[in-house]
């Protein structure tokens, strides 16, 4: 990373320790303070913007999030009595529960809370801490015209749908000959990365699994965003009803209880995968309704690039010169809904956190979102 600093207290004029901050600060916690703002400015700088494309903020951009990044240091500071530099989820939505009370333009809250997410952002990319805040109380910024990030169209969900059914799939293992078993157990070490003499029976059936159709299928019908997908429990699966049950506690928004719509066809298919999942021992005394091959629930850059991008592929979607993510499918999702029904049925399958379509949700109904799941694809 190139080098962007001025002197001591800069980076391309960008202040560090400013002079309000130093005022509530011992000189041990200037140091500290300071330090954690170069990393988080030469980050910003170089990364910030799209850090797998190396791409950085524009140098006003960074420098207005790192000046309300420092105001909002401070307010902790001052509602903890106490010098805390590494801020939580719960000190953002404390802020955020102020700025309500402020008589401030709705624009000015949005741009701090997009600071504060740039600060959560550097933590995920540069940090490597799983933390993911989607605020409770969301501002948005009327005078600006946003261009919504590209979504799956109805011919890609269906390209999806039939790439998540084929992909990987192998021969079953008593059906091959000893020839044709040794070069598909070459074939598994490889998309494996074990020995080839370590590739066995259990290897083929996992190869076939449901695992990653499920994954799929649940993502378009429920518009999952990837924290859900690493949320996910066994429990929330209600079979004989066709639905996923997601408790208050332990949904992304931590709101309400939602029931979640599902297709007949990602019912029967997520039904294999809950008779497959009990054969595996890793999921034993787990809750967690899928798992990586080490055993960890699913990030997002997990699922980014172990699901979503193999399945893409698989699919033949141009990931290379449209710009799709794994929220490309939740876009899809609840775009589809509301052109088929209604904003408040799209609204109440995809568990949506915006607070203008809050007040519409009681005009849905479970029927309403089965009908307009069904009808999409």
């Amino acid at each position: 990373m190139t080098s962007t600093v001025d002197d001591d207290n800069k980076v391309q004029g960008i202040i560090l320790l400013t002079g309000e901050a130093s005022k509530l600060l011992n000189p041990r916690e200037e140091i500290a303070y300071k330090e954690h703002r170069r990393e988080l400015a030469e980050w910003m700088l170089n990364l910030g913007k799209d850090p797998s494309k190396a791409e950085g903020y524009s140098y006003s951009t960074a420098k207005n999030r790192m000046n309300k990044l420092d105001l909002f240091y401070r307010w902790v500071w001052n509602e903890e009595q106490r010098f805390i530099q590494d801020l939580g989820i719960e000190h953002a939505e404390a802020w955020m529960r102020d700025l309500a009370k402020r008589d401030l333009k709705e624009s000015t809250k949005c741009h701090y809370q997009k600071s504060v997410q740039t600060l959560f952002k550097w933590k995920r990319e540069a940090r490597n801490k799983d933390v993911v805040w989607e605020p409770s109380i969301e501002y948005s910024d009327p005078s600006t015209t946003y261009q919504p990030r590209e979504y799956l169209t109805q011919s890609d969900r269906k390209k999806m749908r039939e790439a998540a059914m084929s992909y990987g799939s192998v021969p079953h293992y008593n059906s091959l000959s000893p020839e044709e078993r040794t070069r598909w157990k070459k074939h598994l070490a490889q998309r494996l990365q074990k020995p080839m003499e370590e590739v066995n029976k259990q290897d083929f059936l996992e190869a076939n699994s449901f695992k990653y159709t499920s994954m799929i299928f649940v993502a378009l019908d429920a518009g999952f965003r990837p924290v859900e997908v690493k949320r996910a429990n066994i429990q929330w699966f209600d079979p004989d009803n066709g639905v996923l049950r997601i408790p208050e506690e332990e949904s992304s928004k931590s709101r309400e209880n939602w029931i979640v719509a599902l297709k007949p066809e990602t019912v029967s298919i997520l039904k294999k995968w809950q008779q497959e999942r009990e054969t595996i021992s890793k999921y034993d005394g787990r809750d967690a309704l899928w798992l990586t091959q080490k055993g960890n629930r699913y990030n997002k850059d997990s699922f980014r690039r172990s699901v979503f991008h193999k399945i893409a592929e698989e699919a033949g979607l141009d990931l290379e010169n449209r710009d799709l993510t794994p929220y490309s499918i939740r876009h899809s999702t609840a775009t589809y809904i509301a052109k088929e029904a209604d904003l408040a049925t799209a609204a109440k399958q995809c568990r949506h956190k915006s607070k203008q379509t809050t007040q519409k949700y009681a005009h849905s109904s479970v029927d309403r979102q089965s009908d307009a799941i069904n009808k999409i694809d």
